[in-house]
């Protein structure tokens, strides 16, 4: 493990988090971006000198990290197993599920509160841009998918969100990091696009919610219409089925 206390996961995103919660995060970090490589031996004892912290906040940094497989615990310790290709593109497929989803039912809703609450963020992902902070952008751009599926307040969809918020926001965070760096110019496309996910939203026009997706789920755009029939074809079932 690198002994360097710099920390990748930023400590205002922390600001009221325990000790455990910051141990997590960091780790998560670390081992999503390669800092930490895969089969690397994590000790209790090494990691809690590292951190400046008791075993106790390690202990539950490791169980929760193990809960979302990219470790496996050992006697007082773990060792990392990573994200591969496929599990990240598997985080996304879920990810567009849950949007798709949630798509459908708004078009069943008042969304005039929605639209103004993505109007602010947006406008903050852009002062961001301006600033050329990448952190600040990824949680905002966080933010902004979370008010949207929020929105929705279907408990169990939120229960999903919740579970895959963490790694997703790890995500975001080092390829938003490395664009800012190589491909400021991108920016551009990525706030046209969220407009176009508000004035889907306020519209609630399907066909252009779908062109929004194949923008923001590049890595994933073959996949788009198949899991969006997918989600038509649920919500389809849950109208009947209130019917």
């Amino acid at each position: 493990m690198d002994d360097s206390r710099e920390f990748l996961y930023p400590t205002k995103w922390l600001s009221k988090a325990s000790a455990g919660e910051r141990v997590t995060c960091e780790l998560r970090m670390r081992i999503i971006s390669g800092r930490i490589e895969s089969g690397t031996i994590l000790s209790e004892n090494k990691l809690a000198a590292d951190f400046a912290v008791s075993r106790s906040p390690i202990r539950e940094a490791l169980k929760i990290l193990a809960s979302e497989n990219i470790i496996r615990l050992e006697r007082m310790g773990a060792v990392v197993i990573g994200l591969s290709e496929k599990e990240i593109e598997e985080i996304y497929d879920v990810r567009l599920l849950i949007e798709s989803f949630v798509f459908e039912r708004l078009v069943r809703m008042d969304t005039n509160h929605l639209v103004r609450e993505l109007s602010k963020i947006l406008e903050m992902m852009k002062v961001a841009i301006k600033y050329n902070d990448a952190d600040e952008f990824s949680y905002q751009d966080v933010l902004f998918h979370e008010t949207i599926i929020r929105a929705d307040n279907h408990s169990y969809i939120l229960m999903i969100w919740s579970n895959l918020k963490p790694v997703m926001e790890s995500l975001i965070l080092i390829s938003m990091r490395m664009r800012f760096k190589e491909k400021y110019e991108d920016f551009t496309r990525i706030v046209k696009n969220h407009e176009l996910y508000i004035e889907a939203i306020k519209t609630k026009d399907r066909d252009l919610m779908i062109k929004t997706f194949h923008e923001n789920f590049d890595d994933v755009q073959g996949k788009v219409e198949d899991l969006w029939m997918s989600q038509q074809m649920l919500t389809k079932g849950v109208v009947q089925q209130d019917d």
